[in-house]
């Protein structure tokens, strides 16, 4: 009797572990998924753009408040970005979710 009590704590301390082992993978999964969706869609987004017969997207600069056109980098920023300027930043934002101004 003893031996079948203790096989079946083992037995559900096991599950238990599977059991948080199964949520945590899901977890990571569904974060996983839904990091990738963004990325798709910031992709879509920044391809979308027109552009001019040397692929850079024809945008209208929000620091300088004129057309530009500008290859993108890896993350989606124009070629004149600069890092930690307030339009510089708001425009690569807008590049990434399809609402900059373009000509």
């Amino acid at each position: 009797m003893a031996d079948r009590r203790r096989l079946e704590r083992f037995l559900r301390s096991k599950l238990q572990e599977a059991g948080e082992q199964y949520e945590q993978v899901r977890g990571s999964t569904t974060e996983q998924l839904g990091e990738a969706r963004e990325a798709y869609e910031t992709a879509k987004n920044a391809r979308s753009l027109p552009s001019d017969e040397e692929g850079r997207a024809k945008i209208v600069c929000r620091r300088y408040a004129e057309q530009r056109a500008a290859m993108l980098d890896d993350q989606y920023r124009p070629a004149c970005f600069e890092d930690g300027h307030p339009d510089c930043e708001g425009c690569a934002e807008d590049v990434r979710e399809g609402r900059i101004e373009t000509w």
